[in-house]
């Protein structure tokens, strides 16, 4: 824990957000302000918009409001990696430049006043904390429903996931460090920050209503988003098809036994519906074993690969760093000539 005031980051992936930067800087800036005066955390705590490859005028915003706001700065990633990179990215990059870092989605339905709870729940030696939704009231009946059967499926199979919690979390420098560890290209942050197993705690909050624009997370991409969680991260699914291959061994056995006593005893078994069926049942099981058994093999053909997750072509922080450096040395420069 930082013995004097921490120096607090908060990360925000951002893909075409321009409908709500302007509403998240201000929101944003006002919680820092007031963390500040009331002297719980460094006048050098700031916040990171990380533009994720956006097709509209975002990093344009995000430019203008580094230039108008001490407290807003900008990281530019060159192409669109997807949420999850994105946000690894602005984690990695701040933890250079902070003792904490708090992570939350641009659309403003993640409460912002609880940030001060997270800070102080920090002061008292958490390294990790989570923001947990208490309630999904502005969440329709569908999204509801699949986003707690997302996380029943997810614990089935074995993962240390935070139910009900999304990307909304405070992270120390020190657990930072640590997941900075983590060399995986399939990254589910969900899955890997409870593994780092530091001391953590949760604040509850309320989810609120997206102030404008739309979700970036439609049903296809919520399912490919599930299932890209849980084969990053277990192999539970391989074992179920194991045990459904037993299981249909075992069923084929008895079938065997019975086809045979039914031979020896006269009877003819006849049935060619009933034995197609079987046929393109079988047949559909194997198709699917092979296709999830596929999916972990192109796993491993990504990870093998070793590719960068982000390249970054802009970082608005360190290029305020570099100037005021480049400052500081010219009027070194400049007095020790006069002398």
């Amino acid at each position: 824990m930082a013995t004097e005031k921490p120096i607090v980051s908060i990360v925000v992936p951002c893909y075409n957000e321009e409908p709500v930067i302007d509403e998240t800087v201000s929101r944003l800036s006002v919680v820092l302000q007031g963390m500040m005066e009331e002297g719980l955390v460094s006048e050098r705590s700031y916040m990171l918009l990380v533009n994720d490859g956006s097709a509209d005028r975002t990093w344009e915003m995000i430019e203008r409001h580094h230039a108008a706001n001490p407290l807003v700065s900008g990281l530019k990633l060159a192409a669109n990696v997807g949420h999850q990179n994105a946000l690894l990215a602005g984690l990695m990059q701040a933890r250079h430049h902070s003792d904490c870092a708090i992570s939350i989605d641009a659309d403003l339905q993640d409460d912002v006043n609880v940030i001060r709870e997270f800070v102080l729940k920090f002061l008292e030696g958490n390294e990790i904390v989570y923001g947990v939704r208490q309630s999904r009231a502005t969440d329709t009946w569908f999204k509801r429903t699949t986003a707690l059967a997302f996380y029943r499926l997810m614990k089935s199979m074995g993962l240390k996931v935070v139910y009900n919690h999304a990307d909304y979390r405070l992270m120390s420098r020190r657990a930072l460090e640590q997941l900075s560890k983590f060399k995986e290209v399939n990254v589910f942050l969900r899955g890997l920050v409870p593994l780092i197993g530091l001391k953590s705690t949760s604040v509850y909050y309320d989810r609120q209503e997206r102030f404008a624009g739309e979700s970036k997370y439609p049903l296809k991409k919520m399912i490919s988003f599930a299932f890209e969680g849980i084969t990053s991260l277990s192999v539970e699914p391989i074992r179920m098809v194991t045990l459904s291959g037993f299981l249909f061994f075992g069923v084929s056995v008895l079938a065997g036994v019975y086809s045979l006593f039914a031979k020896l005893n006269g009877s003819t078994v006849t049935g060619w519906t009933s034995l197609m069926l079987s046929l393109w049942f079988i047949g559909g099981m194997v198709l699917i074993s092979l296709g999830l058994i596929g999916e972990y093999v192109g796993k491993i053909y990504k990870e093998v690969k070793h590719r960068p997750l982000y390249l970054i072509e802009n970082d608005l922080r360190a290029a305020a760093y570099t100037e005021r450096d480049e400052t500081d040395s010219s009027r070194e420069r400049v007095r020790v000539y006069d002398r």
